[in-house]
């Protein structure tokens, strides 16, 4: 289990924007389960947006009315003989605060208030909830997550993330149709903050020193066949003067695969990370260049876990593990290490 306050380090680099001063207090708070996190991240972030405005979006709504506005609905108004009332059906815009966005927010708060948090923590959110009086709860369930954000709306992008991660983490709805709550996200959402949380490390940490992102890696083909070929995406590409490191950051409760006793790799995870390694090494032939590739699990409390280094057709390849079960500087340490290695920082 990782200590509740490596799960908001491992979130202040994935939304740099729990960075800002006015988060800073929630680094020094107590919590004693990832509920109270969210809960906390999501009050304070609630506050900032309320004093920037709450978004407003034009929302359809159809109504009787007496006078006109918008478009007369000339089939709605004859069917429900509204004009017998001297009324028409009238479908107009309205700019409101009932948008989807503010639905989420206000939905998951609602959650998290029928989770294991503070009663303290729970007034707060009901006094912040006054605010989204005319704000409608939905179905989180069918929440379309993939959310387009404008420069209206980017304020929203850390808290529908916040909001995405409860959600995700705390409702899980069983046989019955009822509801249960979890303490921990689920391994999934694990994986993927994981692997953003590395990521941003090494942008923050090491701008200017190597190039840290996620890129694409291209198949190198004999020929211009590339059909159904699926897309070769790293989780975190660092470079720095023709040196390339593939990172591919697995979350997993069992970081090796067991048979008959005998403890092996997830032979699909290095696959992955050989093919990675061979496609880069191929598309830079022409450079002066070194390319190696890098498993990194978060480590489980199994009594056996990964940390060998392989040399394959040429290329170095890495099976570490990440502990994540330790004070952050200790966390820091692991990953500065890997960097201070390959690229002799």
């Amino acid at each position: 289990m990782i200590p509740i306050k490596n799960v908001y380090y491992m979130l202040s680099y994935a939304f740099q924007v729990l960075n800002e001063q006015s988060y800073k207090n929630i680094a020094t708070e107590q919590f004693h389960n990832t509920a109270e996190l969210m809960a906390a991240i999501l009050e304070k972030g609630i506050k900032v947006q309320l004093k920037r405005g709450l978004c407003k979006e034009y929302i359809p709504q159809a109504a009787a009315l007496t006078s006109l506005r918008g478009k007369i609905d000339i089939t709605e108004s004859i069917k429900t003989q509204a004009m017998l009332r001297k009324q028409l059906i009238c479908t107009y815009d309205e700019f409101s605060v009932n948008c989807t966005m503010n639905q989420i927010v206000k939905s998951t708060v609602e959650l998290l208030l029928h989770s294991k948090i503070s009663k303290q923590r729970k007034k707060n959110l009901r006094k912040l909830m006054l605010y989204f009086d005319e704000v409608d709860l939905i179905d989180l369930h069918m929440v379309n997550w993939n959310i387009k954000y404008n420069r209206n709306n980017q304020t929203y992008r850390m808290l529908i993330s916040i909001c995405y991660l409860v959600v995700k983490g705390l409702l899980q709805t069983q046989v019955d149709g009822c509801t249960k709550l979890m303490d921990f996200f689920d391994e999934q959402r694990m994986c993927r903050l994981y692997e953003k949380f590395i990521l941003e490390y090494y942008r923050k940490e090491y701008n200017g020193q190597i190039t840290a992102n996620a890129s694409q890696i291209s198949w190198q083909l004999d020929n211009e066949e590339n059909s159904m070929l699926p897309i070769m995406q790293s989780d975190i590409m660092l470079q720095r003067d023709g040196k390339v490191l593939i990172i591919d950051a697995k979350y997993y409760t069992h970081s090796t695969q067991v048979r008959f006793d005998n403890h092996t790799l997830h032979s699909g995870n290095l696959y992955q990370i050989f093919t990675y390694v061979k496609n880069k090494e191929y598309e830079l032939r022409d450079k002066e260049h070194t390319v190696a590739g890098m498993i990194l699990y978060a480590k489980t409390d199994e009594e056996i876990y990964p940390n060998n280094i392989y040399q394959m057709s040429g290329n170095q390849i890495t099976v570490k593990t990440l502990d994540l079960n330790l004070p952050f500087a200790e966390i820091a340490k692991q990953l500065d290490t890997i960097v201070k290695t390959y690229f002799n920082l």
